[in-house]
C-alpha cells in the first residue's frame, strides 16, 4: 500500500514545474504535473490530493477559474490550494484567489524553504485526516460485527429455550407411558432436567 500523499502541480510553463519539483523531491511525496487548468481537473477526478499548487496565469482556464471549479465539485471542494504569482502580481490577486478558495498565496521564484514548508502542513493534515477516515471505518466494522454477536446471543437464548420446552413435553409425555418399576429412575432425570432448566434460565428467574 502507498501511504505517499499526491500533491498537484499546475502550470504551464515546464521550468516552473520543473523548479517545484526540484524544491518539493525532498518531501518524498507523489507530485503529479498538470500543464493546464484542464489537465488539472481531469487529474482530480481519479485522484485524491494532499494540496494542488495552481499557477495564476495560465492559457485558457487560468487559475481562478480553475480553483473555482474545483471548489463547485464535492469531491475536490476540501482540497486546499496554493497560488503561485508572480512578485509584481496584480494587487487584485489575492482577493480573487481567496474569493476563489484559495488558502495561501506563494511567489516566484519560489522560496524553497518557504514552500516546503507549507505543502508539508497540509501533507500532515492529509495523512491526519486519512487516518482518521480508515480509524472510524475500521470502528464502524468493529460496532456492526459486535451488533451482529449480540444479536445472535439474543437469539440463541430463544432457541435453546424452545428446545427445552420441546424436551420438557417429550418427558411428560414418556413418564406418563413408563411402568411403575421405572418411575424411581425417570423421577432422577426429571430431577437434573429440572437443574439444568434452572442455570439456562439465569439467577432470579424461576421456570415456568
Amino acid at each position: 500500500m502507498d501511504d505517499k500523499a499526491k500533491i498537484l502541480l499546475v502550470d504551464d510553463r515546464e521550468e516552473n514545474l520543473i523548479a517545484l519539483e526540484a524544491i518539493l523531491s525532498s518531501l518524498d511525496q507523489d507530485l503529479v504535473r498538470a500543464r493546464s487548468g484542464e489537465e488539472a481537473l481531469k487529474a482530480l477526478l481519479t485522484d485524491e490530493y494532499a494540496v494542488i499548487l495552481l499557477d495564476v496565469v495560465m492559457p485558457g482556464m487560468d487559475g481562478f477559474e480553475t480553483a473555482r471549479d474545483i471548489k463547485r465539485r464535492k469531491k475536490t471542494r476540501d482540497v486546499p490550494i496554493i497560488f503561485l504569482t508572480a512578485v509584481d502580481s496584480d494587487p487584485d490577486y489575492a482577493f480573487r484567489g481567496y474569493a476563489a478558495g484559495a488558502v495561501d498565496f506563494i511567489s516566484k521564484p519560489f522560496d524553497p524553504w518557504v514552500l516546503r514548508a507549507k505543502v508539508s502542513v497540509f501533507v500532515e493534515l492529509h495523512n491526519k485526516n486519512k487516518q482518521l477516515r480508515e480509524q472510524t471505518a475500521l470502528l464502524r466494522e468493529q460496532a456492526a460485527k459486535l451488533r451482529e454477536q449480540a444479536d445472535l446471543l439474543r437469539a440463541r437464548p430463544e432457541r435453546v429455550a424452545e428446545r427445552v420446552v420441546a424436551v420438557q413435553d417429550q418427558l411428560e409425555v414418556v413418564g406418563k407411558r413408563l411402568p411403575q418399576n421405572a418411575r424411581a429412575d425417570f423421577a432422577e432425570l426429571e430431577r437434573r432436567f429440572a437443574d439444568l432448566r434452572s442455570v439456562l434460565d439465569g439467577p432470579g428467574e424461576a421456570a415456568p
